[in-house]
């Protein structure tokens, strides 16, 4: 009967597997990036909530939650920062439950 090794696994082993989740890791989040097109009229069902105080469609609130990471890049956007900011839109997103970034 073979005795078991009491010997740590190699530096290489090591920084091999460490490389490979990193690689695994990577290439998940990057599936997430590429899910949301970021496209400011897919909030189009949102223009009423937003320049009134008409409460929020379902559809308004699923394409904000679909497009909340491209947030921040519409309110950086000159042409879409005076909606995006709007007390009305924040409104909005508490509504649909969406958190308003800080970016």
């Amino acid at each position: 009967m073979a005795k078991p090794s009491n010997r740590s696994p190699s530096p290489r082993l090591l920084v091999a597997a460490l490389v490979g989740v990193l690689v695994l890791l990577s290439v998940d989040q990057a599936r997430v990036a590429e899910a949301v097109t970021c496209s400011a009229t897919e909030l189009s069902s949102c223009v009423s909530a937003i320049t009134s105080s008409a409460p929020p469609s379902a559809l308004c609130c699923s394409k904000l939650r679909e497009q909340r990471p491209c947030l921040c890049g519409y309110i950086r956007n000159p042409n879409l920062r005076q909606y995006v900011t709007s007390p009305n839109a924040k409104r909005v997103a508490r509504t649909c439950g969406v958190p308003y970034p800080t970016c």
